[in-house]
């Protein structure tokens, strides 16, 4: 595979003018309602917030737990302390729930990686990348989870999210790597794989946290747990792209 995706000046605009996905043909559109505003141009009341929040929770305590086709629209409502009438006044069924769920997980994934550009110090951009990443993962286990999940059994409800707009999004974060690889930051490395164990690894340690307690004798991972993982992964990623640490 050609390590140069994007060139250098592609890559500068595209980092510091990222586009955002275009996501109004797409069945994976839909966002959480409190996110936008009302009909009335103010954003939603707080009770509407409150309640898609606790919606949003619920249905990832239950999707984690029990996959797509295990979960009813009454056990999230149990679970959100709220009438199952509730649910699809906010969202018309499962499936919309489901696919907001997974909208809300690769936004914050997404907008973590937009953070990366050509003109940081590589050794700092991605100390503070993989210190993000790990934390989203001792936070959110469960949305890790969910995703993984959803790929491996075919990704069916992301098919319309990795359209050519998330491909050309892609190609703009691969393009970050190769302005360092050119500039004498980093070795020449495929900015390809290196952005898959980027994600691989940090996502790691939610997506099998069982295994990982089962091997060392812990209960759960605590946060000092995480901060000991993301050293020795910064430490091994950096050595590895020949990046300097930041000083």
């Amino acid at each position: 595979m050609p390590q140069t995706l994007v060139t250098s000046a592609q890559a500068g605009n595209l980092v510091r003018q990222p586009q955002p996905l275009t996501r109004t043909e797409s069945s994976m559109t839909l966002e959480v309602p409190a996110h936008r505003l009302s009909a009335s141009g103010k954003p939603a009341g707080r009770i509407r917030q409150k309640n898609e929040q606790a919606i949003i929770q619920a249905a990832e305590d239950e999707f984690a737990r029990h996959g797509f086709k295990g979960t009813s629209m009454n056990t999230i409502a149990l679970k959100a302390g709220l009438p199952k009438a509730n649910l699809h006044y906010y969202f018309t069924n499962k499936l919309g729930l489901y696919i907001a769920v997974l909208s809300n997980i690769i936004e914050l994934w997404d907008s973590t990686f937009n953070a990366l550009s050509v003109d940081d110090d590589p050794g700092e951009a991605l100390s503070q990348y993989i210190r993000t990443k790990m934390e989203f993962s001792r936070r959110n286990p469960q949305a890790s989870r969910i995703f993984a999940m959803e790929v491996i059994s075919g990704g069916t409800c992301l098919s319309e999210y990795f359209s050519a707009d998330y491909r050309e999004w892609f190609r703009g974060r691969a393009a970050v790597f190769q302005a360092w690889i050119e500039a004498g930051k980093m070795d020449p490395v495929d900015p390809v794989h290196l952005i898959f164990l980027l994600w691989g690894s940090t996502q790691h340690y939610a997506d099998f946290a069982t295994q990982i307690c089962q091997v060392t004798g812990r209960s759960r991972l605590t946060k000092q747990d995480m901060e000991d993982a993301s050293n020795n992964l910064i430490h091994i990623i950096l050595k590895g792209c020949g990046i300097k640490p930041a000083a």
